[in-house]
């Protein structure tokens, strides 16, 4: 909404504020008295400065008509019609948009279509659906003919093997305004091991994004501290599927959340964005020479180094975070890579290899 009533800005200002403030929906269509509310609000100048707004609707109207080629700007009666004993109400059609459109931008969003279609929750997939059909609506001929637009017949993604879970629309919609507006937030969260959901208050900072999960990280309420390690006690993360409800607060996270050492790479570099205990480790891998190709393509670190041992082994050594997607890739490479250093994550992995192999020993 503006700051101030419509009326009191320059007519260009009024018209795209009149622009943002129409409503996008037949059913939602405004009467001019229901837009006076938000257009002026001078009890003395009522007359003049419902004049203007109806100037300014066929103005803007005229705009459309005449430089974008369109009706967007709907007039129940249609304009031109007599509206003698009718209220004349007034919507932005749905499918219209002053978006840059170019075969650059309907790639972008044909990508965005296709690499999120499986990895992404259903009602965010839909928000990129949508946004697609109204890009057709208004260019679908010249994109499908050009040569950008001729990709999308050649490229396609499969799916994940676990799908991604089911996420509440109201939940999401209080995260991104509590992020956005730098406001407190109430969640009820369930752990996967509970019974019944906890309520909390948390500093929201981002959303992370692993594989097909998202998850909220922020921090517990915690009064300033000078030692920000101290304030990195208090940082948690929350998967946002077991998010049941959240509220926005209306306060003020702290000015410390904003800290430099809080960012959200910061974080990321310090191993708080997922599963870890904390540490980098020097990995040293024992990988079989065949299986081995794909790090040369896909290396574990930056300072990745292969070498070779024999005809049948390599040497992989990597600096890398000691993260459970780790363990979970090494125990997934169990016939084809041995973990050599460091000793206490080898326990770890031969621990899982063994609990798996008793599980798959014992008779059913």
């Amino acid at each position: 909404m503006p700051t101030y009533p419509i009326a009191s800005y320059t007519k260009s200002a009024r018209l795209f504020a009149l622009y943002q403030y129409l409503p996008r929906d037949k059913a939602k269509a405004i009467s001019l008295t229901e837009l006076m509310i938000e257009y002026g609000d001078d009890p003395n100048n009522f007359a003049n400065e419902r004049k203007n707004l109806e100037n300014d609707l066929i103005g803007l109207n005229q705009i459309f008509n005449d430089i974008l080629y369109s009706e967007a700007l709907v007039r129940v009666p249609a304009w031109g019609q007599n509206i003698s004993g009718q209220t004349a109400r007034f919507y932005i059609e749905p499918s219209f948009s002053i978006d840059i459109i170019n075969e650059q931008t309907v790639f972008f969003w044909e990508m965005l279509d296709k690499y999120t279609a499986n990895y992404l929750p259903i009602s965010f997939k839909q928000s990129i659906t949508d946004k697609l059909t109204q890009l057709h609506r208004q260019d679908k001929n010249n994109f499908h003919q050009s040569p950008l637009g001729q990709w999308q017949d050649h490229l396609i993604t499969l799916p994940s093997v676990v799908q991604a879970p089911i996420l509440d629309n109201e939940v999401i919609v209080s995260i991104h305004q509590a992020l956005l507006q730098n406001c407190q937030l109430q969640i009820s969260y369930q752990n996967k091991w509970d019974d019944s959901a906890v309520q909390r208050v948390v500093y929201p900072k981002g959303l992370i994004f692993i594989d097909n999960m998202i998850y909220l990280t922020g921090f517990n309420p915690a009064d300033d501290h000078i030692d920000d390690d101290v304030l990195l006690k208090t940082h948690r993360n929350f998967a946002v599927n077991r998010i049941t409800e959240a509220n926005v607060i209306n306060e003020p996270i702290p000015d410390w959340v904003g800290r430099n050492a809080f960012t959200l790479q910061n974080l990321h570099k310090l191993g708080k964005l997922e599963l870890n205990d904390g540490t980098q480790i020097h990995l040293v891998l024992k990988v079989q020479k065949y299986a081995c190709q794909h790090l040369y393509e896909r290396p574990l670190s930056e300072d990745q180094t292969i070498s070779i041992i024999d005809d049948t082994w390599n040497e992989v050594r990597a600096t890398v975070a000691n993260t459970h997607r780790l363990q979970d890739w090494l125990v997934s490479m169990s016939q084809l890579a041995v973990v050599v250093e460091p000793s206490e994550l080898k326990a770890v992995i031969l621990e899982r290899l063994k609990s798996g192999m008793q599980l798959y020993n014992e008779k059913n």
